[in-house]
């Protein structure tokens, strides 16, 4: 993951607020408390900050955005400008020395762990330096305030340690925000692809059905010139591929109208029983070539395989979470993956079982969360470990983030473990009422029946 490109104009206005608490600290003490201070140079240390502003504002449109070399510049400057300011008005001593933490936090949020560790030591080394080198804290004139030793110390301690453990900590949040951010940004990609592909097969119905009268026309006057003409001879040798042909243009299109959500039967086709989604999931064919058998299987509330499965509409979101559940357990199957819906009154459940290595226990605790390898390593003949984590819709896991993200939206439970013989169960759980289609228009059906004779 690329760390985040953050604008210009952000930074610039962050640098504004401290330019600005920066004067009305200056003129509190200076002015309000009547404290004495180098007045003069920390003035203009203010003063280079906000030239700086002005300059960046004018030289770059609002809409820039900073390379991670740029911003780590921009930070790295506000930390030795904030070490110029504390080293003029008692170093380690004033309470304003705690805001090193800030640019170093805003590193860890931003920029790589990388740049975050360099701005860190910096700021490191200015606190340290400040420790020892610094001008008199402000205090009424004549006075000289001089805080202890240990004060001192204690304050480099806490500051020092707040850096590691507080860009740490905002480090690791910031990545993993932006894991689930680029994980659901290609859940909403892959979501889209399956809806164009089943827009694009709403298209293609629509194409047959509007087709289908013209080539029946044709293949009734074929047959009536093919009755009139020579029983032998050139033309009716034509005509009867014509009126072949016509009929397999026919058939064609006939097949390609029986696709879920067509525009004459949108209701019907787009919803079928639960076990003939799941055998149409994954190809069979495909998992035959890699030496894998698929089987669906179907339990009802008596547990009879004769009761008729719940009806479930066909969704994008349905189909692919499946599609991609089924390619990951194909991909680590040795032999058969088990495809078993079981339902009662009260829920669907579908389970996808293998019999490959399972889910490492190391990381059951994690398996659906994104950029994650949710599976053991099978050896070789050689004994070399080889990865499993291969077609993962972009590897890592994220095949599996996504399904899960596409089933919960679907309001599903999923769950993953491992088999006591040995395999990955995944196991999804449906409220019944919410996934259930209850009925069908009667005439739909009738019409369907009717299209296929």
């Amino acid at each position: 993951m690329a760390p985040l490109r953050i604008r210009l104009r952000t930074l610039v206005n962050l640098r504004w607020l401290a330019v600005a608490g920066q004067v009305a600290a200056v003129i509190f003490v200076y002015f309000g408390l009547g404290f004495t201070l180098p007045l003069y140079p920390v003035l203009a240390a203010i003063a280079a900050s906000g030239w700086l502003n002005v300059v960046l504002t004018f030289r770059y449109p609002a809409s820039k955005r900073l390379t991670g070399r740029e911003a780590r510049i921009y930070l790295g400057y506000d930390l030795l400008q904030l070490a110029v300011l504390l080293f003029l008005t008692g170093g380690l001593q004033n309470p304003f020395a705690l805001l090193f933490l800030a640019p170093v936090t805003i590193s860890a949020t931003i920029l790589s762990l990388g740049a975050t560790v360099q701005l860190g030591g910096l700021a490191f080394i200015c606190v340290t330096l400040l420790a020892f080198w610094h001008e008199p804290l402000p205090w009424r004139v004549g006075e000289t305030l001089n805080m202890p030793a240990l004060y001192t110390g204690g304050i480099w301690a806490a500051i020092s340690l707040g850096l590691v453990f507080l860009s740490a900590y905002a480090w690791r949040v910031a990545a993993e925000t932006r894991r689930m951010s680029d994980a659901l940004a290609a859940t909403q990609m892959s979501l889209a692809r399956q809806q164009q592909f089943s827009a694009l097969g709403a298209l293609a119905a629509a194409a047959a059905h509007e087709l289908g009268s013209p080539l029946g026309t044709i293949s009734v006057v074929a047959r009536e010139l093919e009755h009139s003409a020579a029983a032998s001879g050139p033309m009716r040798e034509d005509l009867t591929l014509l009126r072949e042909q016509a009929e397999r243009c026919r058939e064609i299109l006939a097949r390609l109208s029986h696709r879920p959500g067509s525009a004459e039967h949108p209701d019907m086709l787009a919803v079928a029983p639960i076990t003939e989604i799941l055998s149409e999931v994954y190809p069979a064919a495909d998992a035959a070539a890699q030496g894998v058998r698929i089987t669906v299987r179907a339990t009802g509330p008596n547990k009879s395989e004769e009761e008729p499965p719940p009806l479930v509409r066909r969704s994008p979101e349905l189909a692919h979470a499946l599609s991609n559940l089924v390619e990951n357990a194909v991909e680590f199957a040795e032999n058969e993956v088990i495809l078993h819906a079981v339902w009662s009154a009260a829920e669907l459940r579908v389970r996808i079982l293998d019999d490959g290595p399972g889910f490492a226990s190391s990381i059951m605790g994690l398996v659906g969360e994104p950029y994650l390898t949710t599976r053991r390593s099978r050896f070789a003949a050689d004994g070399q470990a080889v990865s499993l984590d291969r077609g993962q819709k972009g590897g890592m896991g994220l095949g599996i983030f996504i399904a899960k993200d596409l089933l919960e939206r679907t309001g599903a439970q999923v769950s993953f473990a491992n088999r006591k013989s040995g395999g990955a169960a995944v196991t999804i759980a449906w409220p019944r009422p919410m996934i259930e289609v209850l009925s069908i228009d009667e005439t739909n059906i009738s019409d369907l029946v009717g299209a296929g004779n």
